[in-house]
């Protein structure tokens, strides 16, 4: 028996898993971001609290720690935040770059959150593009 946890499966380093990822979603720019939180959509923000208190906050994002995510919005979760109240809710995930966002749009659309997407550049391509920021 191999001690390889890995055996039998498909190795995939991380560009290759997140172009994978990317490919079962429409990612989406700074400005549509902007109209879909102000078509109801809910804008997400897993930064860690340093980049937050850096750089800021997009007003009206609900700021979720990135290992809280699936907790606080799977709408059948018992530690969901009040605004996950449902499977069909259009999920913006936003982090620093657009990175890890992608990572966590795969967990949110496993939990069934079928509109769930992320920001393409992140946080910086928001601010960039002289979109409301709070400091």
């Amino acid at each position: 028996m191999s001690g390889d946890l890995n055996s039998g499966t498909e190795r995939v380093g991380i560009d290759e898993l997140l172009e994978r990822v990317r490919a079962g979603f429409d990612r989406i720019g700074p400005h549509e971001a902007a109209a879909a939180a102000s078509d109801g959509a809910l804008l997400v923000d897993i930064r860690y609290a340093a980049l937050r208190d850096r750089d800021g906050l997009i007003p009206g994002a609900l700021v979720v720690e990135r290992n809280e995510l699936e907790w606080r919005l799977d709408p059948q979760g018992s530690h969901r935040a009040p605004e996950a109240v449902s499977h069909d809710l259009q999920v913006v995930v936003v982090c620093n770059e657009g990175y890890a966002s992608s990572l966590a749009v795969a967990s949110l659309q496993q939990l069934g959150l079928h509109r769930a997407t992320d920001l393409i550049g992140g946080f910086q391509a928001w601010r960039a593009a002289g979109l409301p920021v709070r400091t």
